[in-house]
């Protein structure tokens, strides 16, 4: 399995951006499919972004679609989501996963998560 640990997490103001970075350690990061979730206080952990394992597919939830960017550099065993024109509904913890079985999983591993937080 795959261990994960994401980065990259901050506060920022509406219409900025951030990028986000998810390194997985060991050798089976190029064989497994990448996604992104966050969870909000209160609420329940919402897909964001998903990325097959050769970087030719991805997929995204309505409300990124256009403002969010999912990419992976398998050489270096990290997946990216930049997010551009952030709103504070986007303020979450954002969290990694490894997927075994695209799009939908099951999801192997979590990482420990990382804040975004976008004042208004």
């Amino acid at each position: 399995q795959v261990q994960l640990v994401e980065s990259g997490g901050g506060l920022v103001q509406a219409g900025g951006s951030l990028r986000l970075s998810c390194a997985g350690s060991g050798r089976t990061f190029s064989t497994y499919h990448m996604g992104w979730f966050r969870q909000a206080p209160g609420k329940e952990r919402d897909f964001v972004a998903a990325i097959m394992w050769s970087g030719l597919g991805t997929k995204y939830a309505d409300s990124v679609k256009g403002r969010f960017t999912i990419s992976r550099d398998n050489a270096k065993n990290t997946a990216y989501l930049q997010m551009n024109s952030l709103r504070p509904e986007d303020t979450a913890v954002y969290y990694c996963t490894a997927i075994r079985i695209w799009p939908n999983g099951p999801y192997d591993n979590w990482g420990q998560g990382t804040q975004v937080t976008v004042s208004s």
